[in-house]
Formats: C-alpha cells, sequence, structure tokens
C-alpha cells in the first residue's frame, strides 16, 4: 500500500510538472514568439505601457504574424498588411468576437457597450441602428452643417481663447457627437455633461491600466480570491459602471423629456421612434447613445491635436497647405466641403495625422470565433487577435523614414478612407486609423468630414508656432513615449501653441461666420 502510495505521488508529481510545462507552452505548429516559461507563458514580457511599442519591436524579430502565451490562452500579434486582409477582412465572420473581459464587460458595462460587446444579435442590433445614421449619404445630407458649423467655432475659440489650445479640440468633437446623438450641443469646454464624460473616461482608462487589476481572465480562479488583496477592483469597478450609467441615464431623461415637447431628429430620437419594433431594455437604451458619445469625443480631438503639433514641428508643411487654400479659398470666407477636391494637400495631412500618430495603436482586441489556420500556422478558437496599427504604420518596408511627419508620401492616394477601406487591395490601403473588419469604426464618414474642414479651416486661419518664454520658444516633445499618454486612447500630452491670426479681414470673417452659425445651426439643438 505504501509503495502504491508512493508511486502514486511520483506519477502526479509528474503530471503537474508536465502539466506546468504544457500550460502557457505554445504549440510548435503555431505562429512563433518570444520564449515562455511554464505555467506564465510570456505574462512576464508584457509591458505595462507602450506596448504597441514593444510588439512592433517583436514584429521585427519574429515576423507579421507572431503568438504570446498569457497563461494558456494566446495573443496574435498581426503587423503584416496582407494577413489583415486575409483575416480580419475576409474572414470577419470568424475574425470579430471580442475576448472576455471581466472588468470592462462583466463589471462595469454589464456587456452593453458596443466596444467589449460579445459578438452576437445584440451587437448586430446596436451596429445596424448605429450604421442607418451614419451612412456617407446621411452624413452629407443631414450632418454636415453642423460639422462645419463646428469647426468655425473651433477656429474662434482658438482665436479668443489660445491659452485653451488643448480643450478646444475635445469641446468640437463632443459638441458634434452629442449633437447628432442626443440633439444637445456642447457650447464650451465646461460644459457639465462633456466634464463628466472625460471624467468618467479617465476612470475608465485608469483601472484598466495594466496592474490595476488581477490578470482574472487569464487565471479566472482569482475571481475567488477576496478583492481586499487586489486594492477593492471590484468595488471600483462597479463604481465606474454606476459612474457611466448615471451620465447615460441623466442625458436619455433630458431626451425624453424633450420629446414631451418635440422630436429634435437626434439619433436616440430615431431609435427611441423604433423602440416598438427593437423593445431595447432601458440599459440598452442608456448605452446605445453613451457608446457613440464616448467613440466621437476623443478620436477625432486627440488627433487634431496630434497634427497641430506636427504642424508646429513642420512649418514648411503649414506653409504649403496655406498656399493651397490660398488659391482656392479668399479671406472672406473659410474652407467648406465643397472645396476639398481642390485641397488635396489637407487630405494628405489627415491621412499622415492617421498614420504619425494613430489614436487606437493596437485597435481594440478581437477573438477568433473557431480554430484557423493562417499561412500554414495554426490559431485556436478564443486567439486574441490585435491589430498593431503602429507596427504597420511604422514598417520602415512600407514607408520612408516613417517616423517623419510627410504628408508628400500619399500623393498618390487622393480619395478618403473609407474608399481605401472597400477596395479589395490591401497595398492601396492608406491607413487603419479605423480599424478593420466588421469591427471598423461606425463613424468613418463623420469623422473623415470633421479632420478634414477643422484642419482646413484652421490652417487657413492660424499660422501656428511653439509657445514662448522669454522671447524663446518652448520644446514641442513629440516623441512617441515620452511626448503621449500611454493609455487606451493615445493622446499627445499637453504642449504650448500660438496660434497666430493671419490677418484682420480673417478674423472679422470667423466672427461673422460664426455669428451665423448660431443663428442658423446652433439654435437648433439644446445646450448642456
Amino acid at each position: 500500500m505504501t509503495t502504491m502510495l508512493f508511486f502514486s505521488a511520483i506519477a502526479f508529481a509528474l503530471y503537474m510538472v508536465y502539466g506546468a510545462f504544457k500550460y502557457g507552452h505554445r504549440r510548435k505548429d503555431m505562429p512563433i514568439g518570444p520564449r515562455t516559461l511554464p505555467f506564465i507563458g510570456n505574462l512576464h514580457q508584457m509591458p505595462k505601457s507602450y506596448t504597441h511599442v514593444k510588439f512592433t519591436e517583436w514584429a521585427r524579430q519574429y515576423g507579421g504574424l507572431f503568438t504570446l502565451k498569457l497563461g494558456n490562452a494566446t495573443m496574435a500579434v498581426i503587423t503584416d498588411r496582407r494577413i489583415v486582409k486575409s483575416t480580419v477582412d475576409k474572414r470577419s465572420n470568424i475574425y470579430s468576437h471580442r475576448p472576455p473581459s471581466y472588468v470592462s464587460h462583466d463589471l462595469i458595462t454589464k456587456g452593453n457597450h458596443l466596444l467589449v460587446m460579445f459578438y452576437g444579435d445584440k451587437w448586430r442590433t446596436f451596429r445596424r441602428l448605429i450604421h442607418q445614421h451614419l451612412t456617407e449619404n446621411m452624413v452629407e445630407r443631414v450632418h454636415l452643417p453642423l460639422v462645419n458649423a463646428e469647426a468655425v467655432q473651433l477656429v474662434r475659440d482658438y482665436m479668443l481663447f489660445p491659452e485653451d489650445h488643448m480643450l478646444h479640440p475635445k469641446r468640437f468633437s463632443n459638441s458634434i457627437s452629442n449633437s447628432i446623438v442626443f440633439g444637445i450641443r456642447t457650447p464650451h469646454a465646461r460644459a457639465t455633461y462633456m466634464r463628466r464624460l472625460y471624467t468618467l473616461m479617465e476612470s475608465w482608462s485608469e483601472i484598466m491600466e495594466t496592474g490595476n487589476t488581477p490578470p482574472v481572465d487569464i487565471f479566472p480562479w482569482l475571481k475567488a480570491i477576496p478583492e481586499k488583496i487586489f486594492g477593492n477592483y471590484k468595488t471600483r469597478s462597479l463604481a465606474v459602471g454606476k459612474q457611466m450609467e448615471s451620465l447615460y441615464e441623466d442625458i436619455l431623461q433630458d431626451v425624453l423629456k424633450r420629446r414631451e415637447v418635440r422630436n429634435a431628429g437626434s439619433f436616440m430620437d430615431v431609435v427611441l421612434d423604433q423602440q416598438e419594433k427593437t423593445q431595447l431594455p432601458r440599459d440598452q437604451l442608456r448605452f446605445i447613445g453613451g457608446v457613440l458619445m464616448e467613440g466621437g469625443s476623443d478620436t477625432s480631438s486627440s488627433l487634431i491635436l496630434a497634427i497641430i503639433q506636427a504642424l508646429i514641428l513642420n512649418p514648411e508643411v503649414q506653409e504649403k497647405a496655406y498656399r493651397e487654400i490660398a488659391t482656392v479659398v479668399g479671406e472672406d470666407r473659410s474652407p467648406q466641403w465643397s472645396d476639398m477636391d481642390k485641397l488635396p494637400y489637407i487630405n494628405m495631412i489627415v491621412k499622415e495625422g492617421h498614420r504619425w500618430r494613430p489614436i487606437l495603436p493596437l485597435c481594440f482586441p478581437h477573438a477568433l470565433g473557431q480554430d484557423d489556420w493562417v499561412d500554414g500556422k495554426f490559431l485556436p478558437k478564443g486567439t486574441i487577435i490585435i491589430l498593431n496599427v503602429w507596427g504597420m504604420h511604422m514598417d520602415p518596408n512600407v514607408w520612408d523614414e516613417p517616423e517623419k511627419f510627410n504628408p508628400d508620401r500619399y500623393c498618390d492616394h487622393p480619395k478618403l478612407a473609407p474608399e481605401y477601406v472597400a477596395g479589395g487591395d490591401w497595398q492601396k490601403r492608406d491607413h487603419y486609423g479605423y480599424g478593420a473588419g466588421r469591427r471598423i469604426c461606425p463613424g468613418m464618414y463623420l469623422a473623415e468630414r470633421n479632420m478634414l474642414l477643422s484642419i482646413a479651416k484652421l490652417i487657413w486661419a492660424f499660422k501656428f508656432e511653439p509657445q514662448t518664454t522669454h522671447g524663446l520658444p518652448q520644446p514641442v516633445d513629440p516623441d512617441p513615449v515620452t511626448g503621449y499618454h500611454h493609455g487606451f486612447l493615445y493622446c499627445a500630452k499637453d504642449y504650448g501653441c500660438k496660434p497666430e491670426v493671419r490677418s484682420k479681414a480673417i478674423r472679422e470673417t470667423v466672427l461673422r461666420e460664426f455669428s451665423q452659425a448660431e443663428r442658423e445651426v446652433f439654435s437648433r439643438f439644446d445646450i448642456s
């Protein structure tokens, strides 16, 4: 009996050792990657910040498709544009899932946020409702006057309040989103809903930073351990969820109250008009509007700030753009959407901004819905799929001197980004700023017009120079690590900026167009 127990113990120990080496170890037929350790895989090598920089370094070592083992989970990082096309685009039916996220999906959003929502009927319903309000035709026919008016206020705000230059793009993008989604404008940068939204986004971003929560998605048994050991992460996550629900409910209540008097034709009005058919529960009604408010508030604004930073650092780009605008538009009016066909360099600047400082350098993780083989390599069901946008945008084999801001590299890309997204040739894709596959940004038609009109008007009105102290220019740091925040969205840290109005006539035109926008456009919306 003693001998049997002894050998049983030996067998169990050997089994545990075998399991430890197998757990966290990649199969031989999978894409290669950094060497793993038993049980933890590559967890010890995962960076705590600026993950896209490390992933790009690994891509140059291991190739355009490499894998990492996070415990027993598999992560595949794609830095090859051809593979993006053959997988996430062409096989989007199996590459459009989301990986489990106990904190974001279960605790904070209860599965109601489109960003973390699992692929299925609820996702399709949300996506369909959103798409019908943000088609190219809808944007051109209904939303464009608002975008133009808000871009006029953006210029006016830079002119009158240059000290708040880091806030003006946020107000601009948030006001467009809230006006379209709820029929409620953001008239100034300290408006209630805007302040609450950015406070919420900071709270969510903070709790999702590496190390602030235990790796429960990799080791689910950690959920059973008292949360106080991990800084009460469950309580903190639920508090962020309450903060989110409270904001979304308050705005929804404003919309419902207004509907007792009139229908403003906003996105939420359209959703509520279809409520008898869709039967969305209250929590989903809150989130479908809140999701759009979030998505449109930080993306365009972060890109505008990156482009203005690039213009300060590259005055020759700024001058070339202004000369182009001056041949098309005089000082008695600002650039309009109808001018854009004659302003190809503005389009090139916006594309280069997307490439140079992508707002989502790693997109948001996809997940594989079933086993798949890619270039003869195996990826198991559930694999976390990372689109390394930063790596693709900084590939020296594709882009000459990729670290430089050079709009001229897009001289052979005259069309808007959505046309290249829809094209079949992956080699002609201009950038991946809007993502790929079925999870691609549903607001890209609106975002393109936000960016092109705002940048055209800003360059028409101002010469952007560095801020000065005692007559000396303050340094502007464009470094992808030291000059940019490492949160979920990639945004420039505060930098000095001196927008010099180009002429007295332009100043008068801006004020006149702003007064016209107040009368003809802004008056149609409520204010927060």
